[in-house]
């Protein structure tokens, strides 16, 4: 799939993606669903308490494995979508939808609270910190896999709104798509993620 992302982009890129066979590309874009759906709603900040720390560490291992292969066929779905002269049929509403969840989920679970300790649930209760302590407290340290997935999730936001400008969508995807690009505004050591923002927020506000 980290393959299939990346070729996808240069296809795109070379303007011939309208080439193939529709049949095969949207039967490309069901299975990617599929793939979307798998890592859609898993939470990344897990905290066993009965599970030793390597078991965790491998747990968690796993499960960003399966959000990152998401995020690689969210990515192969939006640059088939975003090419140019692409027909009609493969903007289908339920990959367009099952994208936009995944990426406010993952912004919300996954990616906010490894940026922003304001963001993080106590996984043992106890005192609520002021915003200020929170992110004085807060490592500027990030896992690689974090790091790379972030990059993932800007592009995905990215090609969004490039996406916007092509094809009309539902009034209720819109809303979902508005408060996605509206939120990062609120978080910090994002600037990367809210200049993608920026471009969604304004392809949002031309239809």
């Amino acid at each position: 799939l980290s393959e299939l992302g990346s070729e996808s982009a240069k296809i795109k890129a070379m303007g011939i993606m309208d080439k193939l066979s529709t049949d095969k590309t949207v039967k490309v874009l069901n299975i990617l669903e599929k793939n979307i759906q798998d890592g859609s709603k898993l939470s990344t900040l897990l905290n066993h308490n009965n599970d030793t720390e390597d078991e965790e560490r491998l747990w968690r291992d796993l499960i960003m494995e399966r959000v990152t292969k998401s995020a690689d066929a969210c990515l192969t779905a939006i640059n088939i979508m975003t090419s140019p002269n692409m027909p009609k049929a493969v903007y289908i509403e339920d990959v367009i939808e099952r994208v936009i969840q995944y990426t406010k989920f993952h912004l919300q679970n996954t990616l906010y609270p490894q940026y922003d300790p304001v963001y993080r649930v106590d996984p043992h209760g106890g005192g609520v910190l002021s915003s200020k302590a929170k992110r004085a407290k807060c490592s500027t340290h990030k896992q690689r896999v974090i790091v790379m997935l972030y990059n993932k999730v800007c592009d995905i936001v990215s090609s969004l709104s490039e996406l916007l400008e092509i094809q009309l969508l539902t009034d209720t995807t819109i809303l979902q798509v508005s408060s996605m690009g509206i939120t990062p505004f609120f978080v910090e050591n994002v600037s990367e993620l809210q200049l993608c923002a920026i471009k969604l927020v304004t392809a949002v506000s031309t239809i």
